[in-house]
This record gives structure tokens, C-alpha cells and sequence, in this order.
């Protein structure tokens, strides 16, 4: 199915727009099926970006500022999304021992943990691009760095 019939708007403006609307579209149908499938864990997917980067580090610790320039979702308050992950049990935060002002931030074992148990799933995740050929997702990729550079 098309976009047209999928928003039900028979025309675009010119192709650019259509390509605009249509990543718009698809970004939210993506967003939603990751949501679903991390409902079970009690997370959401900015906290799991967050965990996500966080594992990237480990054992190294961030600071929020890193974490946040790492962010898919720049406008997503980190702040905010750390505070839930700390009450979780996914990560904690320390004082620095060489700087007072700097908060580190680190994945806990128990945050290791539950992306171990979401990575199982990860097959079942990107079934739901099985629609393209291993090429077009390369090319998607392409072309989507392009539009960003």
C-alpha cells in the first residue's frame, strides 16, 4: 500500500514532499512497533537509546552531555530520562571524585541485563523490514545519510 492510501491524500505538492510526508510516516509506524516491543521491559524507547549508549561505553561513564549529543531524539530530555532509568535500577549516577560539579553516569549490571534480554529479540524487531533486500536497505541508508549531511 502507498502512502496516498495509507494517509488517504490523493496528491502531493511534487515528489519532495511526498519523500517528506513519507519518512514522517514511516518514522512513526517504526517508533510504534519499537515502543510495543519494549512496553514489556518498562521502558521506552528514548530510555532504551539512553541505555543503548550507555552500554556503548561501558565500563566507561558519561556525562549527561555526551549522552545527550548521542541521542537519536535530540529534543528528549535526558535529565529526565536517567532520573526513570536510576529509579529502575538501569543505571546510576555519581559524583565525580576529581570534579564535584561533573555527574557520572554508568550502566548497572541490572541495565545490562534487561538490553541482553531485548537483544534476543532483535531478529523478531527487524522482521518488520523485511520488506526490502539487504541492497535497498543500504541504498535507504544512503540516501538518508545524504538528506542529514
Amino acid at each position: 500500500m502507498g502512502i496516498e492510501q495509507d494517509i488517504k491524500q490523493p496528491k502531493f505538492q511534487n515528489d519532495y514532499e511526498k519523500a517528506a510526508v513519507n519518512i514522517l510516516l514511516t518514522s512513526s509506524w517504526l517508533y510504534n512497533i519499537n515502543a510495543s516491543r519494549l512496553k514489556p521491559y518498562g521502558i521506552t524507547p528514548e530510555q532504551f537509546n539512553v541505555l543503548r549508549i550507555l552500554r556503548g561505553s561501558y565500563p566507561q561513564k558519561m556525562m549527561l552531555a555526551d549522552i545527550t549529543c548521542r541521542m537519536i531524539d535530540k529534543s528528549s530530555n535526558a535529565t529526565r530520562l536517567v532520573e526513570k532509568l536510576k529509579q529502575k535500577g538501569f543505571v546510576k549516577r555519581e559524583i565525580c571524585d576529581n570534579n564535584r560539579r561533573q555527574v557520572d553516569i554508568s550502566i548497572t549490571d541490572k541495565g545490562l541485563a534487561v538490553l541482553k534480554k531485548i537483544d534476543t529479540e532483535e531478529a523478531d524487531w527487524l522482521k518488520v523490514l523485511k520488506g526490502i533486500t539487504k541492497p535497498e536497505a543500504q541504498e535507504l541508508n544512503r540516501i538518508l545519510d545524504k538528506l542529514r549531511a
